[in-house]
């Protein structure tokens, strides 16, 4: 009991040590800068306890659960050998991750939002579900093809510098082809992939998959899978706005 509260306590102390800065640029700016007190103090104080005890809890989640279970699941497919159901899985967890992801929920639907008041789609919530639903299985999809072939790289031992170079110039072709509007939202989706549910399994499933497989070194072949998930969105997306 003693060491869990011990734990904890160490836990929150390194939360607190990186929210400091956040809160050290919040204050300067607010009361040097703009001179002004912090508006509504209380409310403020309480979001930043929320806060600070949230990222305490994700993290040991994350150390507890998600890296841990990643790992086992690639070192139970490694075991068995089987390939395709391996990449199955690769694409299913890259999907699932994805449409799941709370960053690209708001992204789609701001997006949504600023494509219907521009004209592009109709003034109707039928529009602007379908355009933001659309967006979102584009970029799930592309997710999942993205981890499809990152695994693919790590069983083949293939070079990873390389395919990267060769996706961003297809990004730079691309970007000259596809319709303006769609750019910069291509561009933020292939942000708002690798965030806070996405990234400790995908990781976990890299590393796990490198450490089980005869001639892989984890630190070289096990990282980079977040890469692909970062790039793949941009050419899918552009691609959903030069088709619809």
């Amino acid at each position: 009991m003693r060491k869990g509260i011990v734990k904890l306590g160490l836990s929150v102390a390194s939360s607190m040590k990186d929210l400091a800065p956040i809160l050290i640029v919040v204050a300067v700016f607010q009361l040097g800068v703009l001179q002004q007190p912090l508006p509504n103090l209380v409310e403020t104080a309480i979001g930043v306890l929320l806060v600070l005890l949230g990222l305490t809890f994700f993290i040991n989640g994350l150390e507890l659960g998600l890296f841990p279970v990643g790992e086992s699941i690639a070192h139970a497919f490694a075991r068995k050998g089987s390939v395709p159901w391996l990449l199955l899985f690769a694409f299913a967890l890259g999907f699932g991750t994805t449409v799941a992801e709370p960053a690209l929920i708001a992204v789609a639907d701001e997006a949504a939002s600023i494509a219907s008041e521009a004209g592009v789609i109709a003034m109707t919530d039928a529009a602007r579900e379908g355009y933001a639903g659309g967006l979102r299985l584009t970029v799930a999809l592309s997710v999942g093809v993205a981890i499809v072939i990152g695994v693919f790289r790590i069983i083949k031992g293939w070079r990873l510098d390389l395919m990267i170079m060769g996706g961003y110039l297809l990004v730079v072709i691309m970007t000259a082809l596809a319709p303006r509007e769609i750019i910069g939202i291509a561009y933020d989706s292939g942000g708002v992939t690798t965030s806070t549910i996405t990234v400790p399994l995908v990781t976990a499933l890299g590393v796990g998959l490198a450490s089980s497989l005869k001639g892989r070194n984890p630190m070289l072949d096990g990282f980079g899978l977040i890469a692909f998930a970062s790039l793949t969105p941009m050419i899918f997306v552009m691609a959903y706005g030069m088709v619809f």
